[in-house]
C-alpha cells in the first residue's frame, strides 16, 4: 500500500473520530430528558430520512444478497448494539468515564477485522494495539479512583458491537462504498427502527428542551451519518485494523468535549496518556498486516 494512501486512510479515520468524540457528551445532555431507547432508535430513523433521499438522488445499485448479509451484521453492531448500550449506559456514568472505557475500541475493531474483514495483524501490530488499550484502561481505572461502575459492562459490550460494525462496514466499503454501507444498512433497518421510534415518541413529554433536540439532530446527522461517511472509507482504504487504532485518540478528545460541554474535569494524567497513546499509534502504523 502507497503511503499517500495511508496517509488518506488515517486522514478519514480522524475526521470520523473526531465527529464520534461528541457523540457520549451530546448523549449524557439529551438523556436528561429523553428515553435513552428513543435517543438511541430515534437517531437511526432521523439519519435514514437522509440516507434514503441521498441513495436515490444519486441512483445508487441495490445491494447484492451478500451485501445485504453484511450489512446486517453493520446494522446489529452500530445501529443496535452500540447506540443503544452506550445511551442506556449515560444514564449511569459520566461521559468522560465512558469516553476512557470505550479505549478498548480499537482492540476490539482490530479483533474484529480478523472475523470479519479477513485480515491478519502481524504480532507487532497486536503488541502496539494492546500497549495502547492498556494504557487507556489504565488511565481509566487510575483516574476514576479504581472506581466500578454498573454501566461499564454495558459500555464493554457497546465497545464489541461498535468493532464487530465497524470490521464489517469497514470491508464492505471496499466495494459498495463508505456512505453507501451506512445509508443502506440505515434503510435496512428501518422495519424495525421505525415502529419502535414511533411507539417510544408516545412517551415524549412535549416538554423537551431545544438544547436536547440539538443533542438528538446531532446523534442523527453527524453520529449515526456523517461520521460513517468518513469512517467507513477510511477503514476501506488504510484497513480495518490499522485505521482502527486511532480510535484510541477518541477517549481524549471525548474528555476534552465533556470538560467543555459538561465541565467535567481533565487531568496531568490524560495529557501524558495521550501522548503515549499517539506514539502506539504512530508504531502500529508501521507494522505488517496482512489483507484479504
Amino acid at each position: 500500500m502507497t503511503s499517500n494512501r495511508m496517509v488518506h486512510g488515517y486522514l478519514l479515520g480522524i475526521l470520523g473520530v473526531a465527529i464520534f468524540a461528541l457523540t457520549l457528551p451530546f448523549t449524557r445532555i439529551a438523556v436528561a430528558e429523553m428515553n435513552p431507547l428513543f435517543l438511541s432508535i430515534g437517531r437511526t430513523v432521523a439519519a435514514a430520512a437522509v440516507a434514503g433521499p441521498l441513495l436515490l438522488l444519486t441512483r445508487q445499485p441495490w445491494p447484492s444478497a451478500k451485501d445485504v448479509r453484511a450489512l446486517m451484521v453493520v446494522a446489529g453492531g452500530v445501529v443496535f448494539g452500540f447506540p443503544m448500550l452506550s445511551a442506556i449506559a449515560m444514564t449511569t456514568v459520566p461521559a468522560s468515564h465512558g469516553g476512557v472505557v470505550l479505549g478498548a475500541l480499537p482492540l476490539a475493531t482490530a479483533i474484529m477485522s480478523v472475523a470479519f474483514a479477513g485480515e491478519r495483524p502481524s504480532l507487532a501490530f497486536w503488541g502496539w494495539a494492546l500497549a495502547g488499550s492498556c494504557a487507556v484502561i489504565a488511565f481509566a481505572l487510575w483516574d476514576n479512583g479504581f472506581t466500578v461502575h454498573a454501566g461499564d459492562a454495558l459500555l464493554v459490550l457497546a465497545a464489541l458491537s461498535a468493532g464487530m460494525g465497524y470490521a464489517a462496514g469497514g470491508h464492505l466499503s471496499k466495494t459498495l462504498g463508505g456512505w453507501q454501507v451506512i445509508c443502506w444498512t440505515l434503510l435496512l433497518a428501518l422495519p424495525v427502527t421505525l415502529p419502535v421510534t414511533l411507539w417510544l415518541a408516545t412517551g415524549l413529554t412535549g416538554m423537551e428542551s431545544s438544547t436536547a433536540w440539538g443533542c438528538f439532530a446531532y446523534l442523527a446527522l453527524m453520529s449515526q451519518l456523517a461520521g460513517f461517511f468518513a469512517w467507513n472509507r477510511g477503514l476501506a482504504v488504510g484497513g480495518v485494523a490499522k485505521v482502527g487504532q486511532v480510535q484510541l485518540l477518541q477517549t481524549f478528545m471525548t474528555l476534552a468535549a465533556s470538560w467543555a460541554m459538561l465541565g467535567e474535569k481533565l487531568t496531568p494524567g490524560m495529557f501524558l496518556c495521550g501522548a503515549f497513546v499517539g506514539l502506539c499509534i504512530w508504531f502500529s502504523r508501521k507494522t505488517r498486516v496482512a489483507r484479504a
